[in-house]
C-alpha cells in the first residue's frame, strides 16, 4: 500500500513538472509567433504612409489601428488562439478596436510567465481598450448625433414622399423615436427634399430634440426600363364563400367627369356621361357586355347629387369601350355612356425558368410574342431596356444577371451591339413578373461606373444646403470618395459627413481603402446596404459579409448603419415575423439601425426602440455583457435569490 501511494504521488509530481515544461514551451512558441505578427503590423503601417498622409489628424489613430487589424487578419490565427485560450489568456478574438495594445498585453504576460523582461510598448499603440471605445463614441456622435437616454443605438427612418407636404407625418416619426431622417434623392425632386428637411428641423425644434438628416445620392443604380402598359381593364368581383357562391356584391361608383369628389365606400369609381347619369334612379338596372363578351347586370342602390353606386354579383371586366344600358321602369332604354377613367395596367413581363429575354439599350419593353398556330413557339423574344446601357459592353457571356433584388436570375448567353440575350435560370415554379424601375445586378462583372453621376453632381447643391450627412451609393473605389469630398469642399460643406453605402461586391472587397479615403474628411460612417449586397455576394454569404464589415468598421472606429428590410413586414403589414425580430436585435452591434417607410412605420419605430433598449444591456459589438438575468432568478422558497451585482444588490 505504501509503495502504491509513493508511485502515484511520484506520477503526479512528474506530471506537474511535465506540464510546467510544456507550458513554458507553449509560451515561448507563442512569443515567437506574436512577435512575427507585431512586426508585420509595423511593416504594413510603414508601407501605407502615403495613404496615411491623406488621413485627417482626428482619424490618425483609427487609421493606424485599421492597418494593424488588416495585417493581423492576413493570417489564420485559429491554432494560436487555441493555445492562448489553454493558458487562460486573451485569444485576440475581440481586439478589433485596439489590435496592437491587445497583442502587446498578451506578449507582456507571456514574458512574465517565462521570466523575461518586457519593456513598455504603449507608445506604439494607436489606441487602448478604453481609448478605442471613446474614439468610436466620439466619431459616432460627430456623425449621427447623440443616442437617446437608455438606448445605445440610433434609429434612422426613410421619409415618405408625403413628408414634404405634411408636417404632422414628420412630427409623428420623431415623437415615436426617430433620431435620423433619411431622404432618398433617387426619388422626388430637389424642392421636395428641401421641404422634407425643413419639416424635420421644425418638428425637431418643437419637440426639443436633435434630429440629423441623411440625404442619399441616387448613384449609378442599374434598373429596368419602362414596359409597355397592358390594356386598360378594371376587374370587379364579388366576395364568395367556400363553395364559390357570391355573398357580398362589389360596389361600383358612377360619377360624371365634372363631379368634385368620387363616391365613397365603393370598390372603384368610373366616369360616365352626365346626361346618361341623370336617368339613373335607385333600383335601376344597368346591362352590359364585359370585355370577354359575358352578359352582366348592375343594380343601382344609392343615388345623390354626386353620382350613383351600383352593385354586381358576377365578376366583370370593364374597359373604356364598355357600353352601358339603362332599363327604365316603363321599358325605355338609354344606351351609350362609355365607361371612362379606367387606367392602363402597368406593363409586366411574365418570366419562367428556361425563358429568354433581351436586355436592350433603350426602347419600351414588351412581352414575348408567340407564333400563330404553333403552341410553345416564340416568334419574338421578350425584351426590356437597361437604364445604364454602357454596362452592355462591359459584361461577358456566362456571367450572371439578377433582376428585382434577386427574385429573377439569369445567365448572359449572347452579347451584341444592341444588347444582351439572357436565359432565365432562377424563378419560382409559377414564374415571376418583371416590371419597370426594378434593380439589375451583375455580381460576376467588372463594371466601370462612376459613383457620382451627372444627376448626383446636380443634386449635391440641394444636399449641401440641407444635409448633415450624404450617402454615397454604390461606392466602389477610393477615388469615388475623394471626388465626393472635393465636391463638398467646393460647395463650402467640408463639415458634412460621408456615409459609405456598401451594396456591391467590389465595394465590400475595397472596404478598407474606402474607409481610409473617407477618413480624409471630418466624419464618416458605413452603411451595410443588405438588399443589393445580398444579391451581389449571394444570400448564403450575407451573414459572413456583414460580420466582416462590422469588424472592419470597429477596427477603424467608424460608426455603422444596419440597413435594409429591418422590421419590414411590421412596417408594411403591422405584424412582424419572428425572424425579423431576431434580426432587429442584432442591430445593437451597430451605431444606427435604419427602417424603411410603410403604413405602420410608427409601430415599427416603437418596437425597434424596445428591442434595442433590451439588447443594449446584453451586447456591445462582439462582446457579451453579463447583465444579471432575472428570467431564472430563484423563486421564493428555492434558496437565495440571484443578485444583480457582486455587491449583492437584488436582481
Amino acid at each position: 500500500m505504501v509503495k502504491t501511494r509513493f508511485t502515484a504521488s511520484k506520477r503526479r509530481a512528474t506530471s506537474k513538472v511535465m506540464d510546467a515544461v510544456t507550458r513554458e514551451q507553449v509560451c515561448l512558441s507563442l512569443i515567437e509567433q506574436l512577435q512575427v505578427l507585431r512586426q508585420s503590423m509595423h511593416e504594413r503601417e510603414a508601407a501605407m504612409q502615403a495613404t496615411l498622409s491623406r488621413v485627417s489628424t482626428r482619424y490618425q489613430e483609427s487609421a493606424r489601428n485599421l492597418i494593424h487589424y488588416l495585417a493581423l487578419r492576413v493570417h489564420d490565427l485559429r491554432p494560436l488562439q487555441e493555445q492562448l485560450a489553454w493558458l487562460g489568456l486573451s485569444s485576440l478574438g475581440r481586439s478589433e478596436s485596439h489590435v496592437m495594445a491587445n497583442l502587446n498585453k498578451v506578449l507582456g504576460i507571456l514574458h512574465s510567465l517565462t521570466g523575461q523582461e518586457w519593456l513598455d510598448k504603449s507608445d506604439e499603440e494607436p489606441a487602448g481598450s478604453v481609448s478605442s471605445r471613446r474614439l468610436l463614441e466620439a466619431h459616432a456622435v460627430d456623425l449621427l448625433g447623440t443616442c437617446p437616454q437608455g438606448r445605445p443605438v440610433r434609429i434612422m427612418v426613410t421619409l415618405p414622399a408625403v413628408a414634404a407636404a405634411d408636417y404632422s407625418v414628420v412630427r409623428e416619426l420623431i415623437e415615436a423615436g426617430m433620431d435620423i431622417a433619411r431622404i432618398n434623392c433617387a426619388h422626388d425632386e430637389a424642392s421636395d427634399w428641401v421641404a422634407m428637411a425643413k419639416n424635420v428641423r421644425h418638428a425637431a425644434k418643437a419637440i426639443q430634440r436633435d434630429v440629423k438628416i441623411l440625404m442619399d445620392l441616387g448613384g449609378p443604380k442599374i434598373r429596368t426600363g419602362d414596359v409597355a402598359p397592358r390594356p386598360a381593364v378594371l376587374r370587379m368581383r364579388p366576395q364568395r364563400d367556400e363553395f364559390g357562391r357570391p355573398f357580398k356584391p362589389y360596389r361600383l361608383g358612377l360619377k360624371s367627369a365634372d363631379a368634385p369628389t368620387e363616391m365613397a365606400d365603393v370598390d372603384a369609381n368610373i366616369e360616365v356621361d352626365a346626361k346618361w347619369l341623370g336617368h339613373l334612379k335607385i333600383g335601376s338596372q344597368i346591362d352590359f357586355s364585359d370585355a370577354r363578351g359575358a352578359k352582366r347586370h348592375l343594380l343601382v342602390v344609392q343615388r345623390d347629387e354626386r353620382g350613383a353606386i351600383a352593385q354586381g354579383l358576377h365578376t366583370a371586366y370593364f374597359t373604356p369601350q364598355t357600353l352601358l344600358t339603362i332599363h327604365g321602369a316603363d321599358g325605355k332604354k338609354w344606351r351609350s355612356a362609355l365607361a371612362g377613367q379606367i387606367e392602363s395596367l402597368p406593363g409586366a413581363l411574365h418570366l419562367h425558368r428556361g425563358d429568354f429575354i433581351r436586355v436592350t439599350r433603350d426602347g419600351l419593353g414588351s412581352a414575348a410574342v408567340m407564333a400563330d398556330g404553333e403552341p410553345g413557339v416564340v416568334k419574338e423574344t421578350a425584351h426590356i431596356a437597361c437604364t445604364l446601357p454602357q454596362v452592355i459592353e462591359q459584361v461577358r457571356v456566362g456571367e450572371r444577371m439578377w433582376f428585382d433584388d434577386g427574385k429573377i436570375g439569369g445567365v448572359i448567353r449572347k452579347v451584341t451591339d444592341e444588347g444582351l440575350e439572357v436565359e432565365i435560370t432562377q424563378a419560382r415554379d409559377g414564374g415571376e413578373k418583371l416590371i419597370g424601375d426594378k434593380g439589375i445586378n451583375f455580381p460576376d462583372s467588372e463594371l466601370d461606373l462612376p459613383a457620382l453621376t451627372e444627376k448626383d453632381l446636380q443634386d449635391l447643391s440641394a444636399v449641401a444646403q440641407e444635409a448633415d450627412m450624404v450617402g454615397l451609393s454604390f461606392v466602389q473605389r477610393a477615388q469615388d470618395v475623394y471626388q465626393l469630398r472635393e465636391q463638398l469642399d467646393r460647395l463650402g460643406r467640408s463639415d458634412i459627413g460621408i456615409i459609405l453605402k456598401i451594396e456591391t461586391l467590389k465595394g465590400f472587397e475595397n472596404l478598407p481603402e474606402l474607409m481610409l479615403a473617407a477618413m480624409s474628411g471630418g466624419c464618416a460612417g458605413v452603411m451595410i446596404a443588405r438588399g443589393d449586397l445580398a444579391v451581389e455576394c449571394g444570400y448564403e454569404r450575407l451573414a459572413e459579409v456583414q460580420e466582416e464589415i462590422l469588424w472592419c468598421a470597429e477596427a477603424a472606429h467608424m460608426p455603422v448603419i444596419w440597413a435594409t428590410q429591418v422590421l419590414e413586414t411590421l412596417a408594411k403589414t403591422g405584424v412582424p415575423s419572428r425572424a425579423e425580430i431576431s434580426d432587429a436585435g442584432l442591430g445593437v452591434r451597430a451605431e444606427c439601425v435604419m427602417l424603411n417607410k410603410g403604413p405602420y412605420i410608427t409601430d415599427a419605430i416603437r418596437t425597434l426602440d424596445d428591442i434595442l433598449r433590451r439588447m443594449g444591456g446584453h451586447q456591445i459589438k462582439k462582446r457579451s455583457m453579463l447583465r444579471a438575468l432575472r428570467s431564472w432568478s430563484a423563486k421564493e422558497g428555492d434558496g437565495p435569490k440571484a443578485s444583480n451585482s457582486v455587491t449583492g444588490d437584488p436582481g
